[in-house]
């Protein structure tokens, strides 16, 4: 089973830069999207079938053209959970899940901090998850967590830890909590197979990070402990250029 997360920063976007031409190269079982930006009315969602995902869902933010994920997957699942039940995270449309017979998989897109009101949520949103997600792995404990969150968890996911220190996705206490939400029963799977540096799934649009790969990992795929002897190979794709993000892969048995 091959599992895909890519934040597409705007999927119709993401479809004039020939992200479903790709999506038919590579070939995943299950694509996790994040930062659609769009309902599902603005999409074309015939020619998302025909890329060979018949089974596709969708759950856009409230506010038009902002945040939101979405599944696509080439087997129907079993049961498909729209947000969380908790209304400050779901009226963003940042969670979206699907379970199969054996495992789960989430779509997440956690809030970025990027002022003083969106980081006081963004914590918030965090702790919530948090309490949730406990709650959760106790019905479904096999889970694939995939999603943009908007931290990175070690220096070594960061072009410039020093400088990035006090810059929201690299705070000391964004970083404890991812820390701790994989201590609660979760494995970097990509960190897994690599502890290499210079390994980034965001690079600003800004001084051409991206082509001197000053860059940042904030998109994890990250497994619950009972699916760890199931994950076979993790990386990062960073030849698709279709947004801001690149897609990070995960294959289990």
């Amino acid at each position: 089973m091959r599992i895909i997360s890519y934040n597409v920063n705007g999927i119709r976007a993401a479809i004039t830069k020939g992200f479903l031409n790709w999506i038919q190269q590579v070939n995943p079982d299950v694509i996790c999207l994040q930062e659609i930006k769009a309902t599902p009315d603005q999409i074309p969602l015939i020619d998302v079938e025909l890329s060979g995902f018949p089974y596709h869902y969708w759950f856009p933010a409230q506010k038009k053209g902002y945040s939101g994920v979405a599944i696509l997957c080439k087997t129907k699942p079993n049961n498909v959970v729209f947000g969380t039940g908790i209304d400050h995270m779901d009226f963003e449309g940042r969670n979206l899940r699907v379970d199969f017979d054996d495992f789960s998989v989430m779509s997440l897109y956690l809030p970025s901090g990027t002022n003083s009101d969106r980081l006081d949520h963004k914590f918030k949103y965090m702790d919530d998850f948090q309490h949730y997600v406990d709650e959760l792995i106790k019905d479904v404990p096999n889970i694939i967590i995939c999603g943009d969150y908007n931290i990175c968890h070690e220096a070594i996911d960061i072009h410039d830890p020093i400088r990035n220190k006090t810059v929201s996705g690299f705070l000391p206490e964004e970083r404890a909590w991812l820390d701790k939400f994989m201590k609660r029963g979760f494995i970097d799977t990509f960190r897994v197979f690599n502890k290499e540096p210079n390994n980034y799934s965001w690079w600003s649009y800004r001084a051409n990070a991206r082509a001197n790969n000053k860059g940042w990992r904030i998109d994890y795929c990250l497994a619950s402990e009972p699916l760890k002897k199931r994950v076979t190979r993790a990386v990062i794709l960073p030849e698709a250029k279709h947004s801001d993000h690149c897609p990070v892969l995960v294959e289990i048995d």
